[in-house]
């Protein structure tokens, strides 16, 4: 067998955390930088809840990965098979290993379809979708725009969901579309949420139930869908009153997402990290393999998972790469996280927030948790230009 190939910082992942955190440590005058990613297509998912709330094409999302990753930065088009930390090597699907100075892994995560039973087969049919899939996103807003009558359910799990409380986009933006064609009047509208609020931020989370019962939109709040009929189209769920079941015409599910098995089977995860990537939360350096990195969905952040908190996370592992080179004393990542999430199609507000759930503009003279359709314009025109422009080319400071 050949020796490894090796490359000083190794990426796993090719998503927003993977390509920003490459091109930022290569700005930083590390030479040797690679990244692994499977897939052709690059996606801005951010983008998807607008797809599914009908105002963005696929179009407006997708970019071939060749023409995204930062310059200088090798990709391996493979899939991770296993990490052997001991070793400090990396293994592909197809047999190569890489062998790495530090490794990042950040591959995000994927749909936990077994988590709701019946829950994949009814986003196969007509009357139940996510926007969490590119392929599943279109079909949310045809499902939502078409229906006239009836019932829609909007149901938003928190477990590992990449911020979860964009899965309201959808449901304000049908709302608002069915008041304005008369339609509302016969849809009774439901958002199941597991968790205590809409979002964790209390002005915006104020704001979000305001909007909510302007709509005449029924919120249930510690509702989960413990399973799916799709054939009889009707849910199971557990609710602080005990269990119930419910019938839709349209079904929207933010669903539980789960780490990628080879995390836990490299030893990567403990017992308390639920599969995911274990870190400290502050400096996410691996608590047990001190070249091991995490940061995105994949980590034990203690965090919303979400776009805007990458803005924070990358700077610190890359900080943090040389820190512990050079025996310096490590940056530390406060839990920052944003949820922008539309109030109708004209208006969005930011919840900005620590992991302790404390208030963190980044504006502090403008109040961005009151809807605004200049933050909605910033959201769906100006973000998307900064990310392919600026932040997946490693300008993030």
């Amino acid at each position: 067998m050949s020796s490894p190939r090796r490359h000083d910082v190794l990426v796993i992942g090719g998503g927003n955390a993977g390509l920003s955190l490459a091109g930022r440590v290569r700005r930083d005058g590390c030479r040797d930088v690679a990244v692994v990613e499977p897939r052709s297509v690059h996606h801005y998912k951010p983008l998807l809840s607008y797809v599914a709330s009908g105002t963005a094409t696929l179009a407006d999302l997708r970019r071939p990965q060749d023409e995204v990753v930062p310059s200088g930065v090798r990709r391996y088009a493979g899939t991770v098979e296993s990490v052997d930390p001991a070793r400090s090597v990396v293994v592909l699907a197809d047999g190569t290993e890489l062998e790495y100075g530090d490794l990042a892994v950040c591959p995000g995560a994927e749909l936990d379809w077994d988590a709701i039973p019946g829950s994949r087969e009814a986003v196969a049919t007509a009357h139940a979708a996510t926007s969490y899939l590119p392929e599943q996103a279109e079909k949310t807003w045809t499902m939502l725009s078409s229906l006239r009558s009836g019932r829609a359910v909007f149901a938003i799990s928190d477990r590992h969901v990449p911020c979860a409380p964009v899965g309201l986009k959808p449901l304000f933006s049908a709302v608002d579309v069915w008041r304005r064609s008369g339609a509302l009047d016969s849809i009774e509208v439901e958002l199941l949420v597991e968790g205590p609020h809409l979002v964790r931020h209390a002005e915006a989370d104020r704001n979000l139930r305001a909007a909510a019962d302007e709509y005449g939109v029924r919120v249930r709040l510690g509702t989960t869908v413990t399973s799916v009929d799709a054939g009889a189209r009707t849910l199971a769920l557990a609710t602080p009153g005990g269990p119930q079941d419910l019938a839709y015409d349209a079904l929207y599910l933010a669903p539980p997402h789960r780490a990628l098995p080879w995390i836990a089977e490299s030893g990567l995860a403990t017992d308390g990290s639920e599969g995911f990537v274990a870190v400290d939360p502050e400096t996410l350096q691996h608590v047990t393999h001190p070249r091991i990195w995490g940061l995105g969905d994949a980590a034990t952040v203690a965090t919303l998972p979400s776009g805007g908190a990458l803005r924070r996370q990358v700077p610190v592992v890359a900080r943090n790469i040389q820190a512990r080179r050079k025996g310096r004393i490590m940056d530390r990542y406060d839990g920052y996280s944003v949820a922008p999430v539309t109030t109708s199609r004209r208006r969005l507000l930011l919840a900005e927030f620590d992991r302790h759930g404390t208030a963190e503009p980044s504006v502090p003279l403008v109040d961005l948790a009151r809807p605004r359709p200049s933050l909605l314009l910033f959201d769906r025109y100006l973000e998307p230009l900064i990310y392919w422009h600026k932040l997946i080319k490693g300008r993030v400071s």
